[in-house]
């Protein structure tokens, strides 16, 4: 735990009300915490006592948190909170723009970034300064209103910098995301008055009940045959922020029948392989989330690339790799296991799927090089190459799906090998 100043007690403590208080914070920056588990908490602390802040921090450490990726979270929100003797000042200096490279912890800024927002509650405190100090200062005001709209600067912007408030905003866009896809040609065809194609067998049938005379001639269409959509997303740690948002874009993908896919099949892996797609075609995106979740044991784990696409290739490629299917791989492509054939698996994926495509969040940066050994040895197999990291790299899926030649960075990558 990081070194904060001493707490001390107000003069008139009131503890339950302080933790209560306290919980509504971590609620707003995206801890689910329950009633149940704040009256543990206020019983857990009576317990212990409230002497040492270092007790008193693992007390409601071990109440409000279950998961890795809050723990960051849950410092910030608890050292703005109780008593930080710069917390205001901390505060506002997180709110204000910030102009130049992101910082090599991120997930320590988006921590701070969500506790500040879950303390504010989207307001801004008002400070008082003396007349001194404002003859001292000097006012800058920046009116950014008219760069770039709101939607648009979300669309673009990185998954994994969004804030509480713009993590909900995104999945409302992507609920409305839509991933058409044209139909394959078919060589079958039924019988159609509206058809250019003679129908011989319906015509001759037709002729027997005439006496062997052709009185009219019958056609026939080719039918529409759409291809089944497979989605391979990995849920490993370095995954887990842009596994969460494409799940809620599968989702949309799912339930919309519009966009004419024949199926639409749901995997996710780390350490192990996991079919999520009857979870998906659930209609409510929370139950189907928190249903898949619950099936997918291996959340913000290791990686193992090789291994589950291997158990793929064995129980489900043929169940579910008919009427052409696509297949859309997500991963950074950082194996972790060295002991299984990948090269073999992906050759075989390839070979079992009409398209191969790889969304890879790495892209986003503009000097990646496939340096790493997963990446070099997955990158041939592959169809196209493409980011997934934001927004409009999701929608840009739609192009690369219409254009059959389209293949993203893949070619660049290996001129540079």
């Amino acid at each position: 735990m990081p070194k904060y100043a001493s707490l001390e007690l107000p003069e008139t403590p009131r503890l339950a009300q302080n933790i209560v208080h306290f919980s509504r914070a971590l609620r707003r920056a995206g801890i689910p915490i329950g009633t149940g588990r704040v009256i543990d908490a206020i019983h857990a602390v009576l317990a212990v006592g409230f002497t040492e802040k270092q007790d008193f921090y693992w007390t409601l450490h071990a109440c409000f948190v279950n998961r890795p990726e809050q723990k960051a979270v849950f410092s910030e929100v608890f050292r703005l909170y109780w008593r930080d003797p710069q917390y205001l000042e901390h505060m506002m200096s997180m709110m204000l723009p910030t102009i130049g490279s992101i910082k090599e912890d991120r997930k320590s800024f988006m921590a701070e970034k969500r506790a500040v927002e879950a303390l504010l509650d989207g307001h801004m405190p008002q400070v008082l300064d003396t007349a001194e100090d404002q003859d001292r200062k000097t006012l800058i005001e920046v009116d950014a209103s008219y760069t770039v709209s709101e939607t648009e600067r979300l669309k673009t912007l990185d998954f994994e910098q969004m804030s509480t408030a713009e993590v909900a905003q995104a999945k409302d866009i992507l609920h409305r995301l839509t991933l058409p896809v044209k139909p394959l040609p078919s060589r079958r065809a039924r019988t159609n008055h509206r058809g250019q194609l003679v129908d011989k067998a319906a015509t001759f049938r037709a002729s027997l009940r005439q006496g062997g005379n052709i009185q009219k001639l019958y056609y026939k269409k080719k039918v529409k045959r759409w291809p089944n959509l497979v989605v391979l997303c990995d849920i490993s740690g370095s995954m887990s922020q842009y596994s969460r948002m494409v799940l809620h874009f599968l989702h949309a993908v799912t339930n919309n029948k519009s966009v004419g896919w024949a199926k639409v099949h749901s995997f996710t892996f780390g350490t192990r392989l996991t079919n999520i797609t009857h979870h998906l075609d659930t209609k409510d995106v929370d139950a189907a989330l928190a249903a898949a979740g619950a099936e997918a044991q291996d959340w913000e784990g290791g990686t193992r690339i090789g291994e589950c696409l291997h158990r793929f290739n064995i129980n489900w490629s043929r169940r579910v790799m008919g009427h052409g299917a696509i297949v859309i791989l997500i991963t950074d492509g950082l194996d972790r296991d060295q002991e299984s054939d990948l090269d073999k698996e992906m050759r075989r994926l390839r070979l079992s799927s009409r398209r191969l495509i790889w969304l890879n969040p790495l892209l986003r940066w503009d000097q990646f090089a496939a340096k790493a050994t997963g990446i070099k040895i997955m990158l041939p197999h592959v169809d196209s190459f493409r980011a997934g990291h934001s927004i409009a790299s999701l929608q840009d899926l739609a192009t690369v799906l219409s254009e059959h030649d389209d293949s993203g960075e893949k070619l660049r990558l290996l001129r540079a090998n």
